[in-house]
């Protein structure tokens, strides 16, 4: 039967969470980097025993983990992310403007097909690849020197590249989120790199409707249909049709249209699922209510599911990274809060229940589906 390995990053360190297919019991291991922040935690589509950890911490800056045992064992890979060049600067509110300088990785997007290659989105936002299994790094330089990034501005987590798409039918093919400029799209991969903004609309900007500066919270789209990718902006869902070309708007019913994470159920591509907050200032579920909403549409019509999650006196977030889904049948989803609890559904979020309880604040959850 197949299993699950459910990878968890947080403030306080990693968790691996595993069970068999049924997943009716999971056992946790961890945590790993205890007291380190692990923004994200991922595992290789090529090689499921191959992860993948960016834990960092304010006073030691951050140090890239391998393992080649599905977590058992970690070691340190380097750590060397440079700019190419000088000429990348980006622009303060006050007008200044000052070099580029890495503080962490964001997002860690291994290879399809290759395990040791795998692919880095960091603050400042820039773009990294190692092909060697993390022994070295280089920057794409093209992304941060597209004509608008002297206009690219830190959103309240920072600067950050915190979506990288890979198009499974053409690796060449990649979208990549930064908050805050927005989407861009690159045909060769990585190489030269396009605006993907058309649609989009953002009331805090001196023009809403510019070519970048967008809030971009998070990306998703389905392994057999990457040309229709989803969006959760800083306020608004969207979803464009056409590989980014157009960006329509589809929060349809939703209670509000505020929220950071955003999957796509593995067997249906017109479903999709979100987890509304209450607004940008005011970061817990609408009424105290943990829901997480559900639209089989694509979009505009969505449906509550309760089922499981605390109904009164609910105040947590769920960030960005901090949704997955797995590709058993039926389709298990999950995901975790800044209160420590991992919730997961193992029939497409008709029934929920928390998998692990008092976690520090979960920061990101990926799932891998283990032969």
């Amino acid at each position: 039967m197949s299993g699950v390995r459910v990878l968890v990053g947080t403030r306080k360190g990693a968790f691996v969470l595993t069970a068999d297919g049924t997943r009716d019991d999971f056992s946790v291991e961890g945590p790993f980097f205890p007291g380190w922040e692990v923004y994200h935690l991922n595992g290789s589509p090529a090689d499921p025993d191959r992860l993948w950890a960016a834990p960092s911490r304010g006073w030691f800056g951050q140090l890239v983990q391998r393992s080649d045992d599905g977590g058992k064992s970690w070691q340190p890979v380097s750590n060397e992310f440079a700019y190419e060049g000088e000429t990348g600067t980006h622009q303060h509110y006050d007008g200044t403007s000052k070099p580029w300088s890495f503080l962490r990785t964001w997002h860690l997007e291994p290879s399809l097909d290759d395990p040791d290659t795998v692919w880095a989105g960091v603050e400042d936002a820039g773009l990294f690849r190692s092909s060697d299994g993390g022994t070295s790094w280089q920057e794409l330089p093209g992304l941060r020197r597209h004509e608008t990034a002297p206009s690219w501005a830190p959103g309240a987590g920072g600067m950050c590249l915190h979506t990288i798409l890979i198009d499974p039918t053409d690796p060449a093919r990649m979208h990549v989120a930064i908050s805050a400029a927005g989407v861009l799209r690159s045909g060769d991969g990585g190489e030269s790199w396009s605006l993907a903004n058309r649609g989009l609309r953002s009331e805090f900007l001196p023009v809403p409707d510019a070519d970048a500066g967008h809030c971009v919270h998070r990306l998703a789209a389905h392994r057999d249909r990457p040309e229709v990718l989803y969006m959760q902006k800083h306020w608004d869902v969207m979803r464009s049709d056409d590989g980014g070309g157009s960006w329509t708007e589809v929060s349809g019913d939703l209670p509000t249209d505020f929220g950071f994470a955003i999957d796509v159920h593995a067997h249906e591509p017109e479903t999709v699922y979100v987890v509304p907050i209450t607004s940008d200032s005011e970061h817990f579920p609408p009424g105290g209510q943990l829901r997480v909403y559900r639209s089989r549409s694509g979009g505009n019509e969505w449906q509550p599911l309760t089922e499981g999650l605390p109904q009164r006196h609910c105040y947590v977030n769920v960030l960005r990274d901090a949704m997955a889904v797995d590709l058993l049948e039926p389709c298990g989803v999950y995901f975790g809060t800044t209160g420590g609890q991992l919730y997961a559904s193992p029939d497409s979020g008709d029934s929920w229940r928390a998998i692990c309880h008092d976690l520090p604040a979960v920061m990101s959850v990926e799932v891998q589906t283990l032969p």
